[in-house]
């Protein structure tokens, strides 16, 4: 299989990830706001505000999976030479 075999479970976030998950949606929502002020009205506005649904979702999924598509709690033990221990989606800038 290509995909986790935990891809599609339910993962309760942690309460950092709720944190994270929470900022995410405030940002969606202030972005939302603004397109729909923006906009005009017609099929180009909806499917554009779909689309930001969608990502907000996608958002949420992204704070609690590593890169590779795995969950966050799945991993114990971090490399010694991670950069940020304690966050394996980190990269450094």
């Amino acid at each position: 299989m290509i995909l986790d075999s935990r891809t599609f479970d339910y993962l309760k976030p942690t309460p950092d990830q709720l944190v994270g998950m929470e900022e995410a949606r405030k940002a969606a929502k202030v972005y939302a706001r603004a397109l729909d002020e923006l906009l005009p009205d017609g099929p180009d506005k909806t499917y554009t505000l779909r689309k930001l649904r969608e990502v907000a979702m996608w958002a949420n999924i992204a704070v609690t999976r590593h890169v590779n598509g795995t969950p966050r709690e799945a991993i114990e033990e971090y490399p010694a030479d991670h950069p940020v221990v304690g966050d394996l989606g980190s990269v450094p800038l």
